[in-house]
Formats: C-alpha cells, sequence, structure tokens
C-alpha cells in the first residue's frame, strides 16, 4: 500500500493550494504599491503537468468533442493582464485578488478534508 494511492492528487493540490495563497496574499499586501503587477499561475495546467493520466482522453463517438491537445503549458508564475490598471502602474484589482484567495482557500480545505478522511479511514483499519 502506497500513501500516493491513498491520498491521490490532493497531495499535489495541497503544495499548488498553499504556493497560489502565497503569491494571491503577495497581491492583496500589495495592493497600494506603485508600479507593482499582479501575479498568479493556472492552477489546472499545473496539476494535469504533475499528475499524469493513465489513459489519455480521446473521443469515442463521433458526438463528443474532441479533447483540446494544442492548450499551452503554464508552468510558471505569469502577470495578470489587469482590466483597469491605476495611473501608477499597479495591476492589482482587489476585489478579484480576494475572491480569488477565497476561492483558493475553500478548494484547499476541501483537499485537506479528503486527506483528513483518508487518514482516519487508515487509523480505523489500523485499530479495527
Amino acid at each position: 500500500m502506497k500513501l500516493d494511492d491513498i491520498f491521490g492528487v490532493h497531495e499535489q493540490a495541497l503544495v499548488l493550494r498553499s504556493r497560489r495563497a502565497e503569491i494571491l496574499a503577495g497581491n492583496i499586501a500589495n495592493a497600494d504599491t506603485p508600479g507593482y503587477k499582479a501575479r498568479d499561475f493556472d492552477f489546472k495546467s499545473l496539476m494535469q503537468q504533475q499528475a499524469p493520466v493513465a489513459e489519455p482522453m480521446r473521443a469515442t463517438r463521433p458526438g463528443h468533442i474532441q479533447p483540446d491537445q494544442s492548450a499551452p503549458s503554464a508552468s510558471e508564475v505569469f502577470y495578470r493582464i489587469p482590466k483597469q490598471p491605476s495611473l501608477d502602474g499597479n495591476t492589482v484589482d482587489s476585489q478579484l485578488e480576494h475572491a480569488a484567495y477565497a476561492a483558493n482557500a475553500l478548494e484547499y480545505q476541501a483537499s485537506l478534508q479528503f486527506v483528513s478522511g483518508s487518514v482516519k479511514k487508515l487509523m480505523t483499519a489500523i485499530k479495527g
């Protein structure tokens, strides 16, 4: 029995969500810093790169939507394109950053609860 099999992708998800929380918190902290550029990364792309799929997706019938094979890999942190940058060059949108931080926190908590449930099941199996 391997722990990787028990926790699944949640181990990598927790690491990436933690890193994203740091980046988003930095954006929020620098909302009033002149010239600061808001940063983020594409969580979904990074998870797809880190968690190899056993069998690639493919269409099995003519009506199925073909998987996108040409999607660019976003393996690095990127600067957000601002909807309305401030006059001092700051690109942080506080409302957007707070919403992204809250969503990230909820998804982090969900993965943490899954891992916690898996550990509880293991402890029950060990204790009997």
